[in-house]
């Protein structure tokens, strides 16, 4: 199959996975708890079912392709390639009723992300990237997608999912940047990274994502002109610390300020 027919075939999947979770959001539903006594880590049906749609259609076309769910674990395929899903990232805002959550599906060779595609099926928002390009499909109309120039930390829109995903040093490192940046928003979850592709934002920065939480938003800010790694400045792929930004002069800066909170990959 061509790289054309791998983006066409993540679509179908986004299509699948919509159907089954739009019921399901602000409707009243149970939300599971999947982190331990003091934590919360919420799962619903809408998330548990949309990945066995996305892997039954997976594991029907490719039963050769592997595949990493968040909810349904990892399954070695016999190729190089792996399906990578977040059936819904953003559970909080979902259950919440906001509309800052998607699907996330990549499709990633022996080395790399190659497909990316987070979906908004509320919104009919698509943001789909490849070596082929970034776009954002709408409704029928489809348009580039391309990040802004924004080269100083001084001028720059920053956003975070939440401060409480930081450890004290990464707090710290987050604050010195925070304090320097023009504006600092909470909030967005995998939604954030696609407006850096859009341009409205400058730099998202996290930390303890997984690979499900990020590889699907890789290929769409590479193809849109942005830049991803870890706070090391290595590939990010596997989650951790995070920083996506729009213009690599920028990204470089951030890194410099969060040097002193960077973890050891293990």
């Amino acid at each position: 199959m061509s790289l054309a027919d791998f983006v066409a075939f993540a679509c179908e999947l986004a299509d699948r996975s919509g159907r089954v979770i739009m019921p399901h959001f602000r409707a009243q539903i149970g939300v599971d708890n999947k982190a331990g006594p003091g934590d919360y880590d919420p799962v619903t049906i809408a998330d548990r079912d949309a990945e066995t749609a996305i892997r039954a259609r997976i594991k029907e076309r490719f039963p050769d392709h592997g595949i990493l769910g968040e909810e349904h674990g990892f399954e070695r395929g016999t190729s190089e390639h792996t399906w990578v899903i977040d059936p819904i990232d953003g559970t909080r805002a979902f259950i919440t009723g906001l509309p800052l959550w998607g699907t996330l599906i990549a499709l990633r060779d022996a080395t790399h992300p190659i497909v990316g595609v987070m979906d908004q099926p509320f919104t009919g928002e698509r943001f789909v990237g490849s070596a082929l390009g970034a776009e954002l499909r709408h409704r029928g109309s489809a348009r580039p997608l391309r990040t802004r120039r924004c080269a100083r930390v001084e001028d720059a829109v920053v956003m975070s999912t939440t401060p409480h995903l930081f450890t004290a040093p990464e707090l710290a490192a987050f604050e010195a940047l925070r304090t320097r940046a023009r504006l600092t928003r909470y909030g967005g979850d995998c939604y954030a990274y696609a407006m850096i592709a859009m341009g409205t934002v400058d730099a998202v920065v996290e930390s303890g994502l997984k690979a499900y939480d990020i590889q699907a938003l890789v290929p769409i800010l590479e193809a849109a002109g942005g830049v991803v790694t870890t706070w090391a400045g290595s590939a990010a792929d596997d989650g951790g610390q995070i920083v996506a930004t729009g213009d690599p002069e920028l990204h470089r800066a951030i890194l410099a300020i969060l040097a002193p909170a960077v973890v050891a990959k293990r």
